[in-house]
């Protein structure tokens, strides 16, 4: 009789999530300190303008803050360990952080558009601060998207 030997699986057993310091160890979830300084920056520069496009900045700082909450929470969450009761967690992890790539991706060209009407549409005293403060937070909102979807692909193929 042949004896039975198991074989070896065809797919890597998927590495432990981290939790403590050794968040700011591995990537991804590295990435949720950066996401969240410039998701602020974002947030501050929007909210230091005096916002004369509601409907475009309006949604750029509901995106800004709640991603910046929800992040916190979710970093919190990898800090002190509660991930480790939940099987599911990098697809939840994947999923928010790709949700909110797309969200901050509308935000951004929102925001763009904000910037570009801010030349012509803001009183002309307030036009070179108020461009200005609205380039650097399109240029933040950019690199935040970029950081969420770098993020959310890079857990998906881990």
């Amino acid at each position: 009789m042949a004896s039975k030997t198991s074989m070896p699986s065809a797919c890597p057993a998927p590495e432990e999530i981290p939790s403590g310091l050794d968040v700011f160890r591995t990537i991804p979830y590295a990435l949720i300190l950066p996401e969240l300084i410039f998701g602020c920056w974002v947030w501050i520069l929007v909210a230091a303008t005096n916002v004369y496009f509601p409907l475009l900045q309006g949604w750029v700082m509901y995106v800004s803050v709640s991603s910046f909450v929800i992040s916190l929470l979710l970093l919190m969450a990898y800090l002190f360990g509660f991930h480790r009761n939940i099987q599911s967690w990098r697809i939840l992890d994947s999923l928010y952080h790709g949700a909110t790539g797309i969200f901050y991706l509308s935000a951004a060209v929102l925001q763009a558009n904000a910037t570009i009407r801010s030349e012509t549409e803001a009183p002309p005293e307030y036009i070179p601060l108020y461009y200005q403060l609205n380039a650097a937070a399109t240029f933040f909102a950019f690199i935040t998207t970029l950081l969420y979807i770098l993020h959310a692909f890079s857990n998906y193929y881990h």
